[in-house]
């Protein structure tokens, strides 16, 4: 794919609607690697479903979690994915393998994690109603970073563009810049609304290029900063923003913004419908506003890295916005002539020979002398949109597409070794272990070899509640459904302690396995997806499309969005 060819000189921003990705199950969240070559979408089943971007078909699915997956991260080079579920626990995945090297447990819900834009075994965590964690991963150590006020404890944290600093925001419009290596303070500043009044910072979100990186505060406005002016205004400094985004006229609070992938325009997805409002960052005025279906909850936004398409997500299904590419079968070459009616054409009288012995030879100047150049074959140019500005040649390890195998009507039978009643028949008495040798090779052709267990290490947070449920998960309504209820439901006895629901007799065909909004939404161990049910369920295949998640879920997953 060349990208310089797919360079728009007009706008540079989605226009329409360009189709749908359905993961059968219903998808939370989503996020594309460097290069926009595959998308990973969690979904509330705790599947993680990779998409190749450019066939628009499923790459590969892995089954992750058994709570639904709350946020997602790429590494830089692509071969790792990091996910957190609403059960708190945190995973790093192999995207070839599909294995899980490594689990963290910890006491709250994961409202965010980032992973560093550079060194890959970094790994920044925001827990619920906690001071935000700095994951090692190689060693499973963490680091507590330091907050301004340990009374608010509704931080929000992100890298900046190349890692070197972690920019931290809390309820009461504090933002501090810590130096990543040494947690120092290195600047600070207090988000305003014009008067001394503050306001709570809802994300913080960096540009791919340039210093640029945006605020979304409780106040539904949007405010651009420029990352030099606030190391250069140090502690308790007053910057004041490049731009002031929001809508005046209808108030809208904002779901979720990120910036394109040229760093050019900004994008917010509205709370309260599927609406996305598209910014100019330089002039700051609104260039378009994309609706979805009415009626629908935004879930979550992402822009493509390197192009001009916009992924979002509401009511399960990622919606992929785009720009209308149309075509023009009309041009013809400079030269052509386009006739009333016929006309009588000469033919030159050297027009079809090889070589022209009447022609003199001018002297070759300009474009003519550099035809004769010997052009360079063999030499491949960096692509300048996957390379950043302080590298200069593209991570040749990167992990772009994965490779996909075909699909086999019967995987059981083997076109290329011997037929199956080979081995039994050499098995003699002499040889007693040519039958054994055809059970481990029926096993590895089954399942392969046995997958080592990934190691699970318990972050251990001071002063965190443990009771806290997901936002994900949380009921409107008066403050007793707020929070909901862990462990097994009253009045089971024995047995059924272990199950989140009372099995009922049924007449007829069973229908698929039902998962209500108390299974789902329990945080127990014995309780949800995690026990015995869950777990049966998943070992017999049972991949009931579309009803996974029941009615009644639904509407209490997509009425928590607010």
């Amino acid at each position: 794919m060349n990208l310089e060819l797919l360079e728009s000189f007009g706008q540079n921003y989605p226009e329409e609607a360009d189709g749908t990705l359905d993961c059968i199950s219903m998808a939370l969240t989503c996020t594309f690697n460097r290069w926009g070559t595959l998308l990973a979408v969690g979904c509330n089943d705790g599947r993680i479903v990779i998409w190749d971007f450019l066939t628009r078909g499923i790459a590969k699915i892995i089954s992750a979690h058994i709570h639904p997956v709350c946020s997602l991260c790429w590494s830089r080079d692509g071969h790792k994915l990091v996910s957190a579920s609403t059960d708190n626990i945190v995973s790093q995945w192999d995207v070839l393998t599909g294995d899980c090297d490594q689990r963290f447990r910890f006491p709250s819900p994961i409202l965010k994690l980032q992973c560093h834009p550079r060194d890959m075994d970094k790994v920044l965590v925001c827990p619920m109603k906690s001071a935000p964690v700095l994951l090692t991963l190689s060693d499973s150590k963490h680091v507590v970073l330091p907050v301004d006020d340990d009374s608010d404890l509704n931080v929000v944290a992100a890298f900046d563009r190349r890692g070197e600093y972690i920019y931290t925001g809390n309820a009461k419009g504090k933002i501090l810049v810590l130096n990543t290596d040494t947690q120092e303070l290195v600047a600070s500043f207090r988000v305003t609304t014009g008067t001394s009044n503050t306001t709570a910072i809802k994300s913080i979100e960096f540009a791919r290029k340039g210093s640029c990186f945006l605020i979304n505060t409780a106040d539904r406005i949007i405010r651009v900063y420029d990352g030099r002016e606030i190391l250069t205004c140090g502690r308790d400094g007053e910057p004041e923003p490049m731009q002031k985004l929001q809508d005046l006229v209808n108030r809208t609070p904002w779901k979720r913004c990120c910036f394109s992938g040229d760093g050019e325009y900004i994008v917010a997805g509205s709370a309260r419908q599927h609406a996305l409002y598209i910014w100019e960052k330089s002039i700051g005025n609104l260039v378009k506003i994309l609706h979805g279906t009415r009626g629908e909850l935004l879930l979550d936004v992402a822009w493509h890295p390197v192009r001009p398409i916009i992924a979002s997500i509401s009511s399960g299904v990622v919606s992929i916005w785009a720009q209308n590419q149309v075509e023009n079968w009309s041009a013809f070459a400079p030269d052509f002539k386009e006739l009333d009616e016929n006309v009588e054409y000469e033919e030159r009288e050297s027009e079809f020979d090889i070589e022209d012995e009447d022609k003199s030879e001018p002297e070759q100047t300009g474009a003519d002398a550099a035809e004769d150049e010997e052009v360079d074959v063999t030499t491949v140019d960096p692509i300048v949109a996957f390379c950043s500005s302080d590298e200069e040649m593209e991570d040749l390890k990167a992990l772009l597409y994965l490779p996909i195998a075909p699909e086999v009507e019967d995987p059981e039978e083997n076109p290329f070794g011997p037929p199956p009643d080979a081995s039994v028949q050499a098995a003699t008495p002499e040889d007693p272990l040519a039958g054994s040798d055809k059970k481990q090779r029926q096993l590895s052709s089954e399942g392969g070899p046995t997958k080592k267990k990934a190691r699970t290490t318990v972050i251990e947070l001071q002063g965190v509640p443990s009771d806290e449920v997901h936002p994900l998960l949380g009921v409107k309504g008066d403050g007793k459904s707020k929070k909901k209820t862990a462990g097994r439901p009253k009045g089971s006895k024995g047995k059924d302690k272990d199950f989140p629901f009372r099995p009922k007799p049924y007449k007829g065909e069973r229908p698929s396995f039902p998962v209500g909004a108390e299974a789902l939404g329990s945080s127990a161990p014995g309780g949800g997806l995690g026990g015995g049910g869950g777990m049966k369920c998943r070992a017999e295949g049972v991949l009931a499309t579309g009803t996974l998640v029941s009615q009644p879920y639904k509407q209490h997953d997509v009425g928590g969005m607010d």
